[in-house]
């Protein structure tokens, strides 16, 4: 082919697609000085699509060896979309705050079955731990550990049952022992997490045995006359802590579906591509962790209002329903690998 020829066909190809190039630029050169924000919804979907047809361009062009001026040309600029299109970084406070107003509760909703189920397993074992105990109080012993009983037993007196409610930690102690609640629980949680690759059939057994637990205490202060004592001070982060753990085992029952039923992809491909999701669950129980924590620490025990603690726990559970109902509903719909 003579250099005429060359140039000819050079000059066709570029008439032919530069419009779209043109396109291209301009997004990338409003992308790099003002970010993606600066972009419609409509642009932000055409983006992709020109950097795909720059790609495509600059291949072509190298096949049939256009001229190296435009060659360079589509190399740069394709270059640039590339890092507009996959290299874009959002400020860490931005991707902190994205995730809890948008991504967390947008991937609860979509979990919402297991959810539901790891619930159902918990109470189940609350309700079991409960009946269990207060038909032979000594199966307390089999389902509460010293370390969690803190001297709650079937042998203390109502006074001293009573006495640890409202006394029975102070000053720093009320540090260690949120710190120790915050890793049994968290461990418990993150446990549910883990095992879902085990096909998720250790879940259920962990959320029952965590539910015996809290079962047979209710019972013990449920016999002494001290039931509504005892929720008043269990519910105010109670209800936060067992939230945490019911979506940490949604999060592993979630794995161990992909794993039973890959669909047509692979077991390892299934887990890859929804496993990130369940993950989300993971991760932002943790921040529930750590709050439930602050308040088995210190409000729990600074304030003793039996109304105070229950409207504590009223509202605890109003913000959470509403939380996770409705938050990130607004704007586009978050997905895996977005």
């Amino acid at each position: 082919m003579s250099a005429s020829d060359g140039r000819l066909k050079s000059a066709q190809f570029r008439r032919e697609r530069e419009d779209t190039w043109r396109q291209l630029e301009t997004l990338v050169d409003r992308v790099e000085a003002e970010g993606l924000k600066s972009l419609s919804a409509v642009e932000l979907n055409r983006l992709p699509a020109l950097y795909q047809g720059a790609v495509s361009s600059l291949s072509v062009a190298r096949a049939i060896s256009l001229d190296k001026s435009l060659l360079d040309y589509l190399t740069a600029l394709a270059g640039r979309a590339y890092l507009c299109v996959y290299g874009s970084k959002r400020p860490v406070a931005a991707a902190f705050a994205d995730f809890f107003r948008r991504r967390f509760p947008a991937a609860v909703r979509r979990q919402g079955g297991f959810v539901a189920v790891a619930l159902a397993f918990l109470l189940l074992g609350i309700l079991t731990g409960f009946h269990l105990t207060r038909a032979d109080p000594e199966r307390y012993y089999s389902f509460v550990g010293e370390e969690m009983a803190q001297g709650r037993t079937p042998a203390s007196s109502t006074e001293e049952l009573r006495d640890i409610l409202y006394h029975g930690d102070s000053g720093s102690a009320l540090t260690l022992f949120a710190s120790f609640l915050f890793t049994h629980n968290a461990r418990i949680g993150l446990l549910c997490f883990a095992v879902g690759f085990a096909a998720g059939v250790p879940v259920p057994y962990l959320l029952f045995i965590n539910g015996l637990t809290l079962g047979a205490m209710a019972a013990l202060y449920h016999a002494r006359g001290l039931g509504f004592e005892f929720w008043a001070w269990i519910l105010p982060h109670g209800v936060t802590e067992l939230l945490a753990i019911v979506l940490c085992a949604a999060g592993g029952l979630a794995l161990g579906f992909c794993l039973i039923f890959p669909g047509r992809h692979t077991r390892l491909r299934n887990l890859a591509l929804r496993g990130r999701e369940a993950a989300l669950l993971a991760a932002g129980s943790v921040a529930l962790f750590f709050c439930a924590a602050l308040l088995e620490g210190f409000f729990r025990q600074m304030v003793q209002s039996l109304p105070v603690r229950g409207a504590v726990a009223g509202l605890s559970l109003a913000a959470w329903t509403g939380y996770f109902l409705f938050a990130g509903r607004e704007g586009r719909p978050w997905r895996p690998g977005r």
